[in-house]
């Protein structure tokens, strides 16, 4: 059994381009099941918001996307294209129509 202060002291590293994504912030968790469905991970430094808001710039990788969680990492699989995270404000203004 591991605690969420043990994970979230972990470097969380992307196995397709060696990058390393940061620190966990967040998990979300299965409530009728009790498992753990994800991990979330903030652009910000932020620490573990249970039941805050979740701020733009945070990442959201499937617990099926975890490879291997060792002493100090935790290794994910997340394809550059794939970024489940919620847009900024700056950047919902910058998409323009293109039928415009």
């Amino acid at each position: 059994m591991m605690k969420i202060s043990e994970l979230s002291a972990k470097d969380i590293v992307n196995m397709e381009n060696g990058k390393r994504l940061g620190h966990l912030n967040d998990l979300d968790i299965n409530l009728e099941t009790g498992r753990i469905e994800a991990i979330i991970i903030s652009n910000q430094g932020k620490m573990m918001t249970f039941l805050g808001n979740r701020d733009a710039g945070e990442t959201v990788i499937p617990w099926k996307n975890i490879v291997k969680i060792g002493s100090d990492v935790i290794l994910v699989e997340l394809p550059e294209r794939y970024k489940q995270s919620v847009p900024s404000a700056e950047h919902a203004m910058e998409r323009k129509d293109p039928y415009s």
